[in-house]
């Protein structure tokens, strides 16, 4: 039999946003229409019940999920990613059991605790002592099991001092830490943390994120995060899920899930017609050093003042590394080994991507320029190097191989 922890099958959830009503621009048409509301008026009542899965495009229904299925097993760490509105909230409360699924089937085995939105499962009237013991009650657990673990609990979330202070007086921060504490030392089966961490500090999140692989690996628990910030999700979580409008777009390992996001996200929609294009490979990546293969496809003829870029993206796509060469020319054909030190950037997820262009304004406007995908970099080192916020200007060498021209 099958060990898993969570299988859903078909999930769908739709929401009614509210039925159109017919508008008239004439008297004939508002008194017709007068005389048959009795009869439109119980078609929409009748309507409000119901959802058509033969209607996708009906306006008077939003799906937010649609058609999800996938399966965990235990100390499974799925992370889920998605554009703001993607479905990944709602995803994570029909799991949760807070809404019920339109359609589809959830399958789970073991106890459940989410932490979704700052604040969740606290009553703001009770201590911080108070609520953690009501959350172990509604896990199951008994008072002797709480006691056990109520001290290690305290000492994770570092709210030692206001630990009798009812929540409502709590920070946000101070609520998320006590409220992952809870979560994550209760011991459920299944833990479900939403981008609620986004809200604590480095180091308050450094220690979720190990305390999450901790239940994982050592414990064999089930662990599903959503978060933005991919370093954070790299860090942890060996298979991914993107969700795009409420459906799966995509469903595998980290890297590649992330990298398909990323490029999502960041393209800039740059003209790449006619075969024009930039192939991106990683080489060799170490503590000093990143080495890129480029190869260049150009149909396009008419730059003038080229200017050859490189950007490099931390996980929550910020601009971390520029690269500018002015006056670098290229050809169809050309294959270009890119050297970058990369001794300033500490351990994370970052994507690469290389730009060819002209630097006229004609250009600009015309957005005459060839582009790469944003290629992944798992960069996996010890924190040693701590960088300032900023744009970081590296040493690059650009070794032209097709013509031995060195940059």
């Amino acid at each position: 039999m099958s060990d898993f922890a969570i299988q859903v099958n078909g999930l769908s959830k739709a929401y009614r946003i509210g039925l159109k009503q017919e508008r008239n621009d004439t008297m004939g048409a508002a008194v017709a229409t007068w005389m048959k509301s009795p009869a439109a008026n119980f078609k929409r009542l009748r309507n409000l019940s119901r959802f058509d899965l033969n209607k996708p495009d009906d306006p008077d229904t939003f799906w937010a999920l649609r058609d999800i299925s996938f399966t965990l097993n235990g100390g499974d760490i799925l992370g889920i990613i998605g554009r703001n509105g993607a479905g990944k909230s709602t995803l994570l409360k029909v799991l949760s059991k807070i809404t019920d699924p339109t359609y589809g089937e959830i399958r789970i085995r073991g106890r459940v605790a989410s932490l979704l939105e700052v604040g969740t499962g606290f009553n703001p009237e009770l201590t911080g002592r108070e609520n953690t013991f009501l959350n172990g009650t509604i896990l199951g657990m008994t008072r002797k099991e709480v006691s056990k673990k109520f001290d290690e609990i305290v000492a994770f979330s570092g709210v030692e001092k206001f630990i009798d202070t009812p929540v409502k007086r709590y920070s946000s921060g101070m609520k998320v830490r006590l409220g992952f504490a809870v979560a994550a030392h209760l011991e459920p089966e299944i833990l479900i943390v939403d981008e609620v961490l986004a809200v604590g500090d480095a180091d308050f999140q450094k220690k979720c994120i190990g305390k999450m692989q901790g239940i994982s690996q050592e414990e064999g628990r089930t662990v599903l995060f959503v978060s933005h910030d991919m370093s954070a999700i790299g860090a942890i979580c060996r298979n991914c899920l993107l969700l795009e409008r409420g459906q799966v777009d995509m469903i595998g390992d980290t890297a590649s899930v992330v990298h398909k996001y990323t490029k999502n996200i960041t393209d800039q929609g740059l003209d790449t017609d006619l075969g024009n294009h930039i192939s991106l490979q990683v080489e060799e990546l170490n503590a000093e050093e990143l080495v890129v293969r480029a190869r260049i496809h150009i149909k396009v003829k008419n730059f003038q003042d080229n200017v050859f870029y490189i950007r490099i993206y931390d996980g929550s796509n910020s601009e971390l590394v520029f690269y500018r060469e002015k006056g670098l020319v290229l050809s169809d054909g050309d294959e270009l080994i890119v050297k970058i030190d990369v001794s300033s950037l500490k351990g994370g997820y970052y994507t690469i991507q290389a730009r060819y262009m002209g630097s006229r304004l004609e250009d600009l406007k015309n957005r005459i320029a060839i582009h790469s995908d944003y290629v992944p970099i798992m960069y996996v080192k010890e924190d040693t190097v701590k960088y300032d916020l900023g744009i970081i200007a590296p040493r690059i060498q650009i070794h032209n191989l097709t013509t031995g021209h060195v940059v």
